[in-house]
């Protein structure tokens, strides 16, 4: 994955690795084929890379699955035991498809769906919700829509259930929804059913751009829903240049007010956030400091030795499209699906301009990750740990328990879900109301009903690992 200096994570992190001391004992490992070497090339890189490198045990196990012992090795969070600990680092069996999600590609049919348990067995999935669907995409041509209900979720002939749910959403092919209605509490069955068949998508993860104008003032919204450069696989950050075309569009608009619907967005690119960052901070140029990192005591000499100083520094860029300069603040939809680099702007901005957040408490994660796998290709393992931890130019990073709104506005399954852009939509109206003054209609409850607090899964929180952000080493 290339960014807009053309960096590329996983080269780059594994060609640094070879200067460092951790990192020797690979060229003794002639072959890794069994689960033990592939845990002592495991353990060189967590020893190296991890945040919190001082606390892996002094003598793991290494007759685990590589998975179980990724996992023994990590310091995890609890609330009581370990309130610093560790929520968001992975390992995947496969990583070229980790960093083809990480640049938004993937399995999917297109509709990001949310399931619930049933309210009669805790085994069984009760029903489900459509977050949004991907333009063009098999469940679009389908007719699936955001908002739509489903009571039953069959998948490769497999009715979708507690148990089986990671294993079908992840690899299974042939979809068949049998639409609900919401009535009572519950899912009732309709006689409709659709079918979509899952493909590999890169998604456009910016997935709606509008200006509205009332009363002087010119408002543009955008829907943002992965921070991504560059599609998997590709040399431009098309991305990017997208985005900048969109801004370009909102400032010959001469927009005053910005909405950035960030609600269904669990992170992504470095270079993505600080493009994105540089578009809309008031003031800024490109000695302005937008984030510092700080890594572990073991590689931050050796980091600072071969890039210098300004490595643990993202400045914002010059763009000639930034519109802050017009703003006052900026709006931003929140739920607790947003995540990582959604967070990072909130943060990253929060030194330069008022940022007013509408809808959910986010996620929490003032961290970043870095991909690891292994150069010789001696076993496709990939591993996304935390590798460093995220501060503002004002040097606030205190953000673990998430981002709380300055207005909460729930999405519930008791409020039937608009199309993006329509005014109708509640976290959007409120928005609106906001900057206007006035709302097209009443806002929907800010509770969740007792469904609601059933959720299962949610596809959109498998997306960049769950809650990724992702850094591009020179």
């Amino acid at each position: 994955m290339k960014d807009l200096a053309s960096k590329t994570t996983a080269i780059a992190a594994l060609a640094l690795l070879a200067l460092l001391p951790a990192c020797k004992r690979n060229e003794d490992v002639k072959a890794l084929d069994t689960d033990v070497a592939i845990n002592e090339w495991i353990t060189d890189q967590m020893r190296t890379w991890y945040y919190w490198n001082d606390k892996i045990p002094a003598t793991p196990n290494t007759n685990q699955t590589p998975d179980k012992f990724f996992e023994s090795l990590i310091y995890r969070f609890d609330a009581t035991l370990r309130p610093d600990g560790d929520r968001f680092s992975w390992i995947q069996t496969n990583a070229d498809e980790l960093q083809a999600s990480l640049a938004g590609e993937r399995k999917t049919t297109g509709a990001e769906i949310l399931g619930y348990r049933s309210k009669t067995d805790n085994t069984q999935i009760g029903g489900g919700r459509v977050h949004y669907v991907l333009p063009n995409s098999p469940a679009a041509r389908a007719g699936l829509k955001r908002g739509d209900l489903f009571a039953k979720l069959m998948i490769d002939g497999q009715t979708l259930n507690v148990a089986n749910y990671g294993t079908l959403l992840s690899s299974g092919t042939n979809y068949v929804f049998t639409m609900a209605k919401y009535e009572n509490g519950d899912f009732v069955a309709t006689t409709e059913t659709k079918s979509a068949t899952a493909q590999n998508i890169q998604e456009d993860p910016l997935h709606l751009d509008s200006v509205y104008v009332k009363n002087g003032k010119k408002i543009g919204y955008l829907v943002y829903n992965q921070f991504v450069s560059t599609p998997s696989g590709g040399s431009t950050p098309t991305f990017n240049n997208k985005m900048d075309a969109i801004f370009a569009k909102f400032k010959a608009a001469n927009i005053n007010e910005l909405v950035l619907d960030l609600r269904y967005n669990r992170g992504g690119s470095s270079t993505a956030s600080t493009n994105l960052g540089s578009l809309i901070a008031k003031g800024v140029n490109a000695q302005k400091v937008f984030v510092r990192r700080e890594w572990n005591k073991t590689v931050t000499p050796e980091l600072k030795k071969q890039y210098g100083e300004g490595f643990f520094f993202d400045y914002f860029l010059d763009k000639p499209q930034n519109v802050g300069g017009n703003l006052s603040r900026v709006y931003i939809l929140t739920s607790t699906r947003s995540a990582s680099a959604s967070e990072l702007i909130i943060n990253g901005l929060k030194p330069y301009m008022d940022v007013f957040l509408i809808g959910d408490i986010t996620a929490g994660k003032n961290s970043g990750s870095i991909t690891l796998r292994d150069d010789k290709k001696r076993h496709n393992w990939g591993l996304q740990p935390i590798v460093a931890k995220n501060f503002n130019s004002d040097g606030k990073s205190d953000f673990t328990a998430g981002f709380r709104p300055n207005v909460s506005v729930v999405e519930t399954l008791a409020n039937p879900l608009y199309a993006f852009g329509d005014l109708r939509d509640p976290l959007l109206q409120e928005a609106y109301f906001q900057i206007t003054g006035g709302r097209t209609a009443r806002r929907a409850a800010t509770e969740p009903t007792a469904a609601d607090q059933r959720e299962v899964f949610s596809t959109i929180d498998g997306k960049a690992g769950g809650g990724s952000y992702f850094i591009e080493l020179p």
